[in-house]
């Protein structure tokens, strides 16, 4: 089982949903690295569940320990190494997963692939509950970045098929349900409160935008920035979809109306629009990097559910218990500038070890 991410920067992300400790190990950060420990734990935070009726009511304080790589608050150059303890798990509300497994879930996927031994609980390595060691290394690293003049914000864009059309310019309503928009985001609360009160649960999209990046990083085919943000954000639970720019819209647009046409700015070369999302075969441009990530519904809901005993090799009504969001969209967002953040510091580095 491989989760490692990253070629200048590895990212290695360990443990699983109810395991005494869950953690993250990051290879490659330049010693003399300073972390602001409050302003990790704030990012953290955002993600962290029990915070608001739209999260699971598990709770858990996500407090980093560090156990290497850090001395005082700076990097010392050495594999940096950090675990979040597990304090409220009720692993008993999974104890019939192991035959019984939910649909939309990997828990039958995962007993064929791992031969029966693989972690029923709380959805084992396969559970959200690992995106929390991801945030410590995205929550590093976007630091770092920060101090380069680059800026990583994702918001949500829509819920349950609720848009938000609101201009962003960077700044969010609310950091526990990040919107541009105000009266969509009051839409988007009641939508999910519906879906709650029916047993059930709804999906979204995330929109992030990068700025301050410098042209020419990523590379040709399969080292394009599309890629390398694409594989990372496709290892976190429930994405199903990522595009950049314009998208699957590009396909109904004549190539006229899809080309960045240039301009001179300042004494720069920039685009008078921003199809492409900042990225031209592979490569930034220059301009903002843009990409949205479609976010499933939470498969885990109160409804009953039609599926199979394992061991009976019957069909069988299941009914899920456990603690579980509704919508699982407003705390995949600082996820995802995590995740963004680690992809495009992977290629900054990359791109130094050139010159």
């Amino acid at each position: 089982m491989s989760s490692t991410y990253g070629e200048n920067i590895k990212v290695t992300v360990f443990g699983q949903s109810h395991s005494p400790a869950i953690g993250v190990t990051v290879e490659g950060l330049p010693a003399g690295t300073a972390v602001d420990f409050e302003k990790l734990q704030a990012f953290l935070a955002r993600r962290s569940p029990g915070r608001n009726e739209f999260s699971t009511a598990r709770k858990e304080a996500d407090e980093p320990e560090f156990l290497s790589g850090i001395v005082g608050n700076t990097t010392c150059g050495t594999p940096l190494t950090a675990v979040i303890r597990n304090t409220d798990t009720r692993s008993k509300d999974y104890s019939e997963l192991k035959r019984i497994p939910r649909p939309g879930h990997a828990d039958l996927t995962a007993e064929i692939k791992y031969r029966g031994f693989q972690d029923h609980a709380g959805g084992g390595h396969f559970s959200g509950r690992l995106t929390a060691p991801l945030c410590i290394a995205g929550g590093i690293v976007l630091q770092i970045l920060e101090k380069e003049g680059i800026h990583v914000t994702a918001r949500i864009v829509s819920v349950g098929g609720i848009r938000d059309d609101a201009a962003f310019d960077g700044k969010l309503q609310d950091p526990d349900f990040p919107t541009a928009g105000a009266e969509a985001a009051e839409k988007m609360k009641e939508c999910i409160a519906a879906a709650k009160a029916e047993g059930d649960s709804v999906g979204g999209v995330i929109e992030c935008v990068i700025t301050g990046l410098p042209a020419g990083l990523g590379d040709p085919m399969f080292g394009g920035m599309e890629n390398r943000i694409a594989a990372i954000v496709f290892g976190i639970p429930a994405i199903k979809g990522v595009e950049f720019g314009e998208g699957f819209q590009s396909a109904g647009l004549k190539g006229s109306e899809n080309n960045d046409q240039y301009i001179i700015e300042n004494g720069e070369i920039k685009t008078q629009t921003n199809h492409c999302g900042g990225i031209l075969g592979g490569i930034t441009n220059g301009m903002p990097l843009v990409f949205r990530a479609a976010v499933k519904p939470t498969p885990s809901v109160a409804k009953e559910q039609e599926s199979v005993d394992l061991l009976e090799k019957k069909e069988k009504t299941l009914q899920i218990k456990g603690r579980h969001d509704p919508c699982i969209v407003p705390r995949a967002v600082p996820v995802i500038e995590a995740a963004a953040a680690i992809a495009v510091y992977d290629a900054i580095l990359g791109r130094k070890k050139e010159f």
